[in-house]
């Protein structure tokens, strides 16, 4: 991906995964029913603050919260732009 943004400090910007269509029952979930979604992957990360290094990476799958970070779009998507904190995992 060629997007050439530098998050500052120990901010991160997360590509974030689609919601569920389906549930594991196989019901269809309307559009406006949809949860936002609280998985992504990290796209861009900041070298984090002088005694605090960053945690997560380029390229990490993590989980933060519902209503984490500011929505942002970059050149036609959508991200999100979070503080390191507001993340609760690298899953995998």
């Amino acid at each position: 991906m060629g997007l050439n943004v530098k998050p500052l400090a120990d901010r991160v910007l997360i590509e974030p995964a689609a919601a569920e269509e389906k549930t594991v029952g196989g019901i269809i979930i309307p559009d406006t029913a949809k949860e936002k979604p609280k998985r992504g992957k990290v796209i861009a990360a900041g070298v984090g603050k002088k005694d605090e290094p960053m945690t997560v990476k380029v390229g990490d799958e993590v989980l933060y919260g519902q209503y984490s970070g500011t929505e942002i779009k970059i050149d036609g998507g959508d991200y999100l732009i979070m503080k390191e904190s507001d993340i609760y995992a690298i899953v995998g």
